[in-house]
């Protein structure tokens, strides 16, 4: 287990095969930082799908309103949705997208990210500067890897809860 630094800006998502610790950078998106742990305290993300997983890329998840898969899951509209709360601003920052780290997903607007993220599978410089990176995985990586891939999966995989380390 990763030594935890800031417990009040760091996220444990539960997943089927263990544990992921995600180090989120409120210096460099507090905006996108805040809102990850103000859904997660909101329970929102718990049984949330990954609803597009594609190998050598990315793992996203996050469409709190279609992708809980516990209460009115909709594998057509996963990927479509987010939470109540406003559209973020963009933070773009110089940090690359690197394996292990968390980006805002959106859509053509880069203004329009609001719970959707994803987990890069590997280097993915070519959306620096295009999508905020706020956080990174500091222990699990090997959980993120063993997630089902598809777009949708056949069989999405979830993420099981969502916690701020200051509050499990």
């Amino acid at each position: 287990m990763a030594e935890i630094k800031d417990p009040e800006n760091t996220i444990i998502i539960e997943l089927k095969d263990g544990p992921v610790t995600i180090e989120l950078l409120p210096d460099v998106a507090p905006k996108h930082a805040e809102r990850m742990k103000e859904l997660a305290r909101a329970g929102a993300y718990d049984n949330v799908a990954f609803h597009r997983v594609i190998e050598g890329f990315m793992a996203q998840t996050g469409d709190v309103e279609h992708g809980n898969m516990e209460k009115d899951y909709n594998p057509r509209r996963a990927g479509t949705g987010g939470s109540d709360k406003p559209d973020l601003p963009a933070e773009f920052s110089k940090l690359p997208h690197d394996r292990g780290t968390l980006g805002a997903a959106r859509s053509q607007n880069p203004d329009s990210a609001n719970s959707q993220f994803f987990i890069n599978f590997g280097d993915n410089h070519f959306l620096n500067g295009q999508y905020t990176v706020y956080g990174r995985v500091i222990d699990g990586m090997e959980h993120v890897d063993k997630i089902a891939r598809g777009e949708p999966p056949a069989n999405p995989d979830r993420m099981i809860s969502v916690k701020v380390a200051a509050d499990a």
